[in-house]
């Protein structure tokens, strides 16, 4: 097996696999602390595709499994497959879906997927023309590519919206991801996100799942890659999570394969409950981070099994099972986090977890010294109970025994016992 990255998605995918008797060797490039203790790292970076196929020859890869953003995009999955290599993810043009805002936006217009009211821009001056042009108010702004979770700048007025265009289309804050901006509406209401584990034509929904993108307890701070999660979650009722199915993920799929761009692999819209209705903000065409730590957590079943059958294009042959027992996880980061923060703290408390808590390593190294710190989001602790509020004091009480200089996490992760 070969996996692609070095975040707590992978150690936690790769500690999953682990458990299956059809998984010999899992390989993670470049993985980090965590995926050492369950897998072999292969100092190889995402975007060297090159050296990722390279390596797939000589490891004797049998089998890839897509996790995070960046190689697919760049044709990892096509390359490997012209060589006869299964693979568990999509294609370089079926991950236009994430790769480009601007081309899923058209996507979901052509398709009837209901999204904010939006325009695409690759000029400054015509974006510029366009915000001056609304009336004084929120505006989202958006680079249309990949720009690791922090390209979507959420701003309260027309000045910030021009700031935004700056930073992103004139200062290039985001690089070439920046060569289009989408400009849309500021839509009232509460997010959340699905995932679904697609064949090409066939989508299987997960449990529903929260996570927590602002830095701050209380949601304040500024925006991160995701501060903890929790599954199931306790605002998507199984009424709205087939709403979800029937209205997003079947026409996105079957949209998809009418394109002749068949989506394999995981299928993760992010969206916004309206009084209104739901509005898909985004498409990710990989598990999220840290929502795989706790669906890990609860899949019941083979995954490598799933995966298997996806990329066969026959998911419809596999019964996928999750445990009843909520998930909780919750993210220990580095003091200063997303902004400014320093590395190579050493990590303490790591073997004084409980056994049936998983802590799932994000941004770590191994050094002779022992586990440090090596970037933003350090480590997920995440932990099953018989409810939620049991999950969630179990996740609290572990992640608490992990200590390193400028350590924090939000307190707040789940914290919604009264509704128990």
């Amino acid at each position: 097996m070969l996996l692609v990255g070095q975040g707590g998605r992978e150690h936690a995918v790769a500690w999953k696999l682990r458990q299956s008797p059809e998984v010999d060797e899992i390989y993670v490039a470049p993985g980090n602390g965590g995926t050492s203790q369950v897998a072999t790292n292969v100092p190889i970076g995402p975007r060297d595709i090159d050296g990722l196929v390279q390596a797939a020859s000589d490891l004797n890869i049998d089998f890839y499994l897509a996790t995070m953003d960046d190689p697919q995009p760049l044709g990892l999955v096509d390359r490997l497959r012209e060589r006869g290599l299964p693979c568990y993810g999509p294609t370089a043009e079926a991950a236009q879906i994430e790769a480009s805002k601007a081309w899923s936006k058209q996507f979901m217009v052509d398709h009837g997927i209901t999204t904010a009211f939006h325009r695409t821009f690759t000029e400054h001056r015509e974006a510029v023309a366009y915000v001056e042009s609304l009336p004084d108010g929120p505006l989202v702004v958006k680079a249309s590519g990949l720009a690791a979770g922090k390209g979507a700048l959420v701003c309260d007025d027309h000045e910030g919206a021009l700031a935004a265009l700056d930073l992103i289309m004139v200062k290039r804050e985001f690089g070439a991801s920046g060569d289009q901006v989408v400009v849309e509406e500021c839509l009232r209401g509460w997010e959340t996100s699905a995932h679904a584990i697609c064949d090409g034509e066939t989508a299987v929904m997960t449990p529903s799942s929260t996570d927590y993108k602002r830095a701050l307890t209380g949601g304040l701070g500024l925006n991160t890659g995701g501060m903890g999660a929790y599954s199931p979650s306790a605002d998507v009722t199984a009424e709205m999570n087939a709403t979800i199915d029937r209205d997003v993920v079947q026409p996105t799929i079957a949209g998809m394969a009418a394109l002749g761009r068949p989506f394999n692999g995981t299928l993760y819209p992010g969206l916004m409950v309206t009084e209104a209705g739901n509005y898909v903000l985004e498409y990710n065409a990989r598990l999220g981070d840290p929502e795989a730590q706790i669906l890990m957590l609860r899949l019941e079943s083979d995954f490598f099994t799933i995966c298997s059958a996806a990329a066969a294009g026959e998911l419809a042959s596999v019964d996928i099972e999750w445990s009843d027992e909520p998930a909780v996880g919750v993210v220990v980061a580095s003091g200063g986090y997303p902004e400014s923060y320093t590395t190579g703290h050493l990590i303490g408390g790591l073997d004084d977890i409980d056994e049936d808590v998983q802590v799932f390593h994000a941004s770590t190294k191994e050094t002779p010294e022992g586990v440090v710190t090596n970037g933003g989001r350090v480590l997920t602790v995440t932990a099953r109970g018989p409810t939620l509020a049991a999950a969630r004091a179990k996740a609290y009480e572990n992640a608490r025994r992990i200590t390193f200089e400028g350590a924090y996490m939000r307190e707040d992760i789940a914290q919604i016992e009264e509704t128990e």
